[in-house]
């Protein structure tokens, strides 16, 4: 029995068939590598407390809520791209 693919995954299996997809050449290297950086852009070891208007935390945590994470993960990765330079206005 074949699962039904969505949209997104019927793209990524139309590319893989159409050999656009290209193997890591040092694949356990490129994981580890990877797993550092994430592992140093997420360490969270300070704590801060901010006040902000109610309906400011309203929408953060529906925003939150429409990505999937939680307020307070959204409200850190939003201050790291800021400080980092890679918070862009649309």
């Amino acid at each position: 029995m074949k699962t039904k693919l969505d949209k997104y995954e019927k793209e990524i299996d139309s590319q893989i068939e159409k050999n656009e997809w290209k193997s890591v050449a040092n694949k356990k290297k490129l994981i580890s590598n990877l797993r550092l950086a994430a592992k140093s852009t997420m360490l969270k070891d300070k704590r801060m407390n901010i006040r902000i208007a109610g309906k400011d935390m309203e929408l953060l945590k529906t925003k939150a809520l429409e990505e999937g994470i939680p307020y307070q993960t959204l409200v850190s990765s939003v201050l790291h791209k800021f400080v980092t330079g890679k918070l862009v206005e649309k």
